[in-house]
């Protein structure tokens, strides 16, 4: 098969649009009529940079609807598939979406870039082009086409960069990926690593097609075409204009599978020998990042404690499998300085123990009976570690995370808290509530990306001046001091999440949810749930 590559000229000035609009269409005006597949670069309906919003919309608005049709008509003249990126408007808004057309310029297949850029991500305030992304928050396996028996997989951009991508593309035994294309600020070298790289590790030729930034520009361009290992069958550079190269897409490359092996494919040599519990998190469980997932939301307080004992791995289990987008659990260090949770610092209401969790080393906690006070069904229950908690759940529900150790171990607690939090990659999926500023701050400092919630002492009022000063993400207003609706107005006229501590009974969850709270902490969370959804 013949496959060509259109590479253009591209603009930082604004004012270019036109000129290298239409000098983009007279390249592919130039595709001859051999072509099988024809692939054009990223967002061909923006051909320039754009300073705001507003003109890259409008860029949108004045050449989506045209290069749709060149496109097609590209697709029938040379009776060729053809691939082009740009804008595809959604119920939702306008995305960042590869078009795939038949020969006869029908369209067979939409990809939306799985990795949309912080550029498209922000919101104009931010300085972002605020596309519609919300499809990217969701679980999905890697987008194949099959056209005319060719598996072509896609790549867009960004997409490049997450190597972690990589595997489970292969694992779809695509045969051509596209990549339609920018990475204005990577060398010809480091482009050249990642696209071989990418076709060694999934065993699939690429045809990528980008923009030139200059014939004399060392960054940018290279659209290219390279084999399945790893062999560069064209690399255009900063060349302006089109490649040509031929391909069977369906040819592989296989090699000894370690000393002595039988031949396979470099990914299925690797699957041989993975072991997943090393570095990947759980996949399609895994939620949105703490910022991104949708308000108003119910968290379990103490986990779903009418079912279970609270803040035991049942109860957080219970509330999880229910359907609970956050959950709600206190850490205390042990004599020992580990770290475990219980909402009380005295043992008596929630086990056969006596005394306070600073006083007992964990081997001795883990000897007591955590389960027994609430049903002889949980006899023998035990406390768990944060760590424990960590390895079940970690990135499959927001934590909130009540620190409550106030002794003189803080620094050394506030480290340890940190490095598990690292250790099971979970930092955007926690954030941190206490009623002690400087310990809020001293975290920030250490993991900057999580979230932080000011507690309410002494009152509702102080907390919400303090979350204002120091710019806390969240505030917990809690029932037994004074509150009303200004208070939670006044937090989001300052981008702050209000929190609600706690309400146990439908009445006054739908009085609080009225109100304006974002997030209403609950122990009984299917009631809630069930009362709030109906």
């Amino acid at each position: 098969m013949k496959a060509y590559i259109v590479q253009p000229y591209y603009s930082f000035e604004e004012t270019d649009l036109d000129r290298y609009y239409h000098g983009m269409i007279d390249l592919l005006d130039t595709v001859g009529t051999d072509a099988d597949i024809i692939v054009l670069p990223e967002y061909a309906d923006v051909p320039a940079a754009c300073e705001s919003k507003n003109a890259f919309h409008g860029s949108i608005a004045k050449y989506n609807a045209d290069i749709k049709e060149r496109a097609r008509a590209a697709a029938i003249r040379c009776h060729a598939i053809v691939f082009f990126n740009a804008a595809d408007e959604t119920e939702t808004g306008w995305r960042n979406t590869t078009y795939a057309l038949d020969r006869e310029g029908n369209v067979v297949y939409k990809y939306y870039k799985a990795h949309p850029a912080p550029s498209e991500v922000k919101t104009e305030r931010e300085g972002g082009n605020e596309l519609d992304v919300g499809y990217s928050y969701e679980f999905r396996q890697p987008d194949v086409a099959v056209i005319e028996g060719i598996r072509f997989g896609f790549m867009t951009c960004y997409d490049f960069y997450f190597y972690e991508s990589f595997a489970p593309l292969a694992r779809q035994h695509v045969d051509v990926i596209i990549g339609c294309s920018h990475q204005r600020t990577d060398t010809h070298e480091a482009l050249s690593i990642i696209n071989r790289f990418l076709c060694y590790n999934t065993n699939a030729y690429l045809l990528r097609a980008s923009v030139s930034l200059g014939e004399d520009s060392a960054i940018c361009g290279c659209s290219t075409a390279i084999a399945p290992d790893g062999t560069v069958l064209r690399d255009m550079k900063s060349e302006i204009g089109v490649a040509c190269v031929d391909l069977d897409p369906h040819a592989k490359y296989y090699k000894a599978a370690g000393f002595r092996g039988a031949p396979k494919a470099h990914y299925e040599y690797m699957e041989e020998g993975r072991r997943p519990w090393l570095y990947r998190n759980g996949g399609a469980s895994v939620l949105p990042f703490d910022k991104y997932m949708p308000y108003p939301r119910i968290c379990a307080h103490r986990g779903y404690n009418t079912v279970a004992p609270e803040n035991t791995m049942p109860a957080f289990g219970a509330a999880v499998a229910m359907g609970a987008e956050e959950i709600e659990f206190d850490l205390w260090a042990t004599k020992d300085g580990r770290l475990v949770t219980a909402h009380d610092p005295n043992l008596e209401r929630v086990s056969n123990g006596k005394g306070n969790i600073w006083d007992y080393t964990l081997a001795e906690l883990k000897a007591l009976d955590f389960g027994s006070h609430f049903s002889e069904k949980y006899k023998d229950l035990r406390l768990p570690t944060f760590e424990e908690i960590l390895q079940k759940l970690a990135g499959r529900v927001i934590m909130n995370i009540h620190v409550k150790i106030w002794d003189t171990r803080q620094a050394e607690m506030i480290e340890e808290i940190a490095s598990l939090i690292e250790k099971y990659d979970c930092e955007r999926h926690v954030y941190f509530m206490t009623v002690n500023t400087d310990m809020l701050l001293a975290m920030r400092k250490r993991l900057p990306h999580a979230g932080y919630c000011r507690g309410a002492e002494p009152n509702n009022e102080v907390m919400i001046e303090e979350a204002i000063k120091h710019g806390f993400d969240k505030v917990q207003i809690v029932s037994w001091h004074p509150y009303n609706k200004e208070m939670v107005d006044r937090c989001h006229a300052h981008g702050i999440i209000c929190n609600y501590c706690q309400a146990d009974t439908p009445a006054d969850a739908r009085r609080i949810r009225d109100m304006g709270f974002d997030c209403i902490l609950t122990n009984d969370f299917h009631a809630i749930k069930t009362a709030l959804e109906g």
